[in-house]
């Protein structure tokens, strides 16, 4: 740990579980250090067993922490200190000698992809911090796995806390215990060292008996010595180092150093009708839809929707080329308002048991309550909301109308941003917009039967999303892999602009990595451009989506939810050479009957896939600018090169000029045809020339 001075602190803390002999050197030395300068009155060293886990909760619900749903089973309900509800991005750091290590020098202002810490820094922050932190409470050792046990891509941490919140619900989010530790023996791990940053007895009164420190609160990453350590928070992003913290910014950076790819990503299979399965993953930002996507009913008859996970992807090449995917967590952490069984059966069946709630409103009769779950009330159930206070339907004050279900399956009732929302109703809203259930992956009724694969699943497409309501297609295909990944950089999303409550914003949001990258963003890029160079490397074929495009009178053009699932055909038979692709100046869109419509009616195709030249050159101008302003000397020359080929694109875009698309050619023969075929004819003579060059082109077996 960073200060030198812990050997002078007195280890006076008893081991109530486990014994410290038990423990791998290695472990036993990080747990005693820290135990040194903490002072726990108790250190418990968790086994992870069903025993434990009844005891802890047993526990927390005696001290007030949590509360027992009795309408469920082995279901509970914390309550947070209303300072404690969300990731806070101000006081997430990475900690490295050199700034640029972790984030782009930008041409002026702050850095919006990343946060640095000196070393200096934050050595004094961790002394004004830590020393004496845990008096009077137990130091709880997780050792955990990222990743199913054994498997190549798994990687091992041990978190110190002082919160049992966060040791219930860990075993819940990681595998955690006992056969960690002996699957470790002397090998690597992440140190992970939590504390809520209330030592006993207590200066000022806890609210809703929650500990934590707002004033104070730190979260950093220290990649170079393998550590992550988090102050003053309970809330899980900022606690359960599993997650983020390990699972993306730290593991970005091993994955950097060791070869792989570690991506805020759904993992899916989807079978059609002959049984054939592909995998893909999928990173979009913010209220997009990523966990409904992950457990999504197709409405497609005979296409079937398995989940390997709705968060997190770690992904490496194996030595015959494929892209293969874990998900490391084995939980869901998911947003709770807007979840419903219109929008996601399949979640609301897998947290009827096992679950633990946070923030959310809790229902007279023990169950639990949110905005957007779309369930009446029964006559007589009164409503308790997340600040534990009696709530009506009229405190939330609700439009007239009711909500408008979003495509992706996410009412409007909340946009989430960098883990903070605002509603689309006025009023006190009955949980808060960034309430949680946690809840094993096991339950989900439609588990991947591979998700504990060890090898992990076999990737064949990448979809990169965001909420567009105007100019972007409902799907394009990216032209190449460099094109992709260039796709990938200039994700950007509509937003609430949280901080101000002054509507809607289209944010950055490069890879949905924004919040998460463990290193320098430009290095980043270079890192997925050179995964085109690796030895046989099969590719996947890297896709974009917009669920959220709306007409002039702001109506959604495509209908999402289980229709989304027409969208996954086209890209499953794209991979299989099977369906037709129109060439367009920013990739190719399905060609006329290539989509799957049958049964829907009043889709505007023309409208849902319409490139305007005005709408792309403002688009590509944005992208350049934040690129070159964010990312400035570390922009791969690659991406500034696909940058100006888009513009070059987007600039021979005409009226009454037509870009005739071909089908199963590879990408330079239709660059040559893009090149060469911009035919001047009237919009009424386009049908006929098309269907004569597509003739012309079948006999002369182009």
């Amino acid at each position: 740990m960073p200060p030198q001075h812990q050997k002078r602190l007195n280890f006076s803390a008893k081991v109530v579980q486990g014994t410290l002999d038990s423990l791998p050197q290695a472990v036993r030395e990080f747990v005693e250090s820290s135990a040194k300068l903490c002072q726990p009155d108790q250190i418990h060293i968790c086994d992870g067993s069903e025993e434990e886990s009844r005891q802890l909760l047993c526990h927390m619900e005696d001290q007030g922490v949590i509360k027992r749903l009795k309408k469920y089973d082995n279901c509970w309900l914390a309550l947070t200190d209303p300072r404690d509800v969300a990731r806070i991005e101000s006081k997430t750091v990475i900690i490295t000698q050199e700034q640029r290590d972790t984030v782009p020098i930008p041409k002026s202002g702050l850095s919006q992809l990343g946060r640095w810490m000196s070393e200096e820094d934050f050595e004094k922050a961790f002394n004004a911090r830590f020393p004496g932190c845990m008096k009077g409470r137990t130091m709880y050792v997780i050792p955990f796995s990222m990743g199913p046990l054994g498997s190549p891509l798994s990687k091992i941490g041990v978190q110190l806390t002082d919160s049992p919140y966060v040791v219930a619900s860990m075993r819940i989010m990681t595998r955690m215990g006992t056969p960690v530790l002996e699957a470790l023996g002397d090998g690597e791990f992440v140190k992970c060292l939590h504390s809520v940053g209330c030592p006993l007895p207590l200066n000022k009164p806890l609210v809703n008996n929650w500990a934590c420190n707002p004033e104070l609160t730190l979260i950093a990453h220290l990649p170079d010595r393998r550590e992550i350590i988090s102050f003053g928070s309970g809330y899980g992003g900022n606690s359960l180092l599993g997650k983020k913290c390990f699972a993306l910014r730290m593991a970005s950076r091993l994955a950097k150093e060791e070869g792989w790819l570690a991506e805020h990503m759904l993992i899916l299979g989807i079978t059609n009708p002959e049984g054939q399965k592909k995998y893909f993953v999928a990173a979009f930002p913010s209220a997009c839809g990523k966990t409904n996507l992950a457990m999504m009913n197709p409405t497609l008859p005979g296409w079937k929707i398995e989940c390997v996970g709705d968060d997190i992807a770690w992904m490496k090449f194996d030595q015959q080329g494929n892209l293969r995917a874990i998900n490391p967590e084995n939980g869901f952490f998911g947003v709770a308002p807007g979840t419903s069984v219109k929008t996601n059966p399949n979640a609301i069946k897998t947290i009827q048991k096992n679950t633990i709630f946070t923030n959310v409103a809790e229902t007279s009769d023990g169950g639990v309550y949110w905005e957007g779950i779309d369930q009446p009330l029964a006559s007589g159930i009164r409503l308790t909301s997340w600040k534990n206070k009696e709530w009506t339907p009229e405190d939330g004050k609700p439009p007239l109308e009711p909500p408008v279900l979003q495509p992706a399956g996410i009412a409007c009732l909340s946009q989430t941003l960098s883990g903070l929302s605002s509603l689309a109703v006025v009023g006190e809203p009955c949980a808060h917009p960034n309430s949680r259930f946690c809840a094993p992956a096991s339950q989900c009724p439609i588990i991947d039967p591979a998700w504990e694969s060890p090898e992990g699943v076999p990737i064949e497409g990448i979809i990169f999303g965001g909420r567009r309501p105007t100019g972007v297609p409902l799907v394009y295909e990216a032209l190449s892999w460099q094109h992709g990944v260039f796709v990938g950089a200039a994700m950007r999303s509509e937003a609430t602009a949280a901080a101000e409550h002054k509507g809607k914003v289209i944010m950055h949001d490069p890879f949905a990595m924004r919040p998460f990258f463990g290193y320098n963003f430009g290095k980043y890029l270079a890192h997925w451009l050179s995964m085109a160079q690796r030895p046989a490397a099969k590719l996947p074929k890297i896709f974009h989506v917009n669920w959220f495009r709306k007409d002039k009178e702001g109506k959604f053009l495509w209908p999402g939810f289980g229709e989304n699932s027409r969208v996954l055909e086209w890209m499953f038979n794209r991979i299989n050479q099977e369906a037709g692709a129109k060439l367009t100046p920013i990739g190719y869109i399905p060609e006329e009957g290539a989509l799957n419509l049958k049964g829907l009616r009043d889709v505007n195709v023309k409208e849902l896939f319409d490139i305007s030249k005005e709408f792309w050159e403002k688009e590509v101008e944005d992208i350049q600018k934040y690129l070159e302003q964010q990312v400035n000397a570390d922009l791969p020359y690659e991406i500034e090169r696909e940058v100006l080929a888009l513009k070059q694109r987007i600039s021979q875009i005409k009226d009454g000029f037509v870009l005739l698309g071909f089908s199963y050619l590879n990408h330079q023969e239709e660059r040559m045809l893009m090149k060469h075929l911009v035919i001047r004819i009237p919009r009424k003579e386009r049908g006929t020339l098309t269907r004569l060059i597509r003739t012309l082109t079948q006999k002369l077996n182009v």
